[in-house]
């Protein structure tokens, strides 16, 4: 009898409850191992909310807004001491949509690069220049996080950034095109005009 007078209240927390739940589970988060991991990527992040701190942990912001026509990315602010450590709880890039009110964290990133060995050569080495290594060569595999394989290799995307793979990891802003899409279209860059 109690519980039949208190349901209505019990249904109507859960619901509120689970409305103030930022969104993580989007489409291609069906483990619940990778759910645990990236709950726990966003819990040490979550500090980043305020660009400030990620400054003062050696992030280190660019201007640069990057969209296509698939979405956006936002500003992406990176941790040099980081870049390749293959650590989860340690992303290599934090991503930021630019708003009226200051960068809002969206998403995380990891970045590896990426070594190749050219052909005749025993060696591995970086390959900086924007056309691909010499037919014959062979990148090393992709590394995984989360039970997915990072998307490249690729060309770099500066002066001075040698081919790369990476993984962007949308745990702050809903993707429709899935959690580790590289463009997300709820991400928005200011108009250039």
């Amino acid at each position: 009898m109690i519980l039949r007078r208190r349901l209505p209240f019990i249904l109507a927390t859960l619901v509120l409850s689970l409305a103030s739940v930022p969104a993580l589970a989007a489409p291609g988060s069906t483990d619940p191992a990778v759910n645990r991991q990236l709950a726990a990527v966003r819990a040490v992040t979550a500090k980043y909310h305020n660009p400030a701190a990620a400054i003062a942990d050696g992030y280190l912001p660019t201007n640069v807004c990057v969209a296509s026509p698939d979405g956006g990315m936002g500003m992406h602010y990176v941790n040099p001491d980081r870049v390749g450590e293959l650590d989860p709880l340690r992303p290599d890039v934090l991503l930021y949509e630019p708003t009226p009110g200051g960068p809002r964290l969206v998403g995380v990133e990891y970045l590896q690069f990426a070594l190749v060995q050219l052909p005749g050569s025993d060696d591995w080495t970086l390959w900086f220049d924007q056309a691909p290594p010499p037919d014959g060569s062979t990148f090393a595999p992709a590394p995984t996080l989360f039970s997915r394989p990072f998307n490249g290799p690729m060309a770099g995307h500066e002066p001075g950034m040698p081919w790369h793979y990476d993984l962007h990891v949308w745990l702050w802003e809903a993707n429709p095109d899935g959690v580790f899409s590289t463009w997300n279209p709820n991400v928005h860059c200011p108009s250039s005009e």
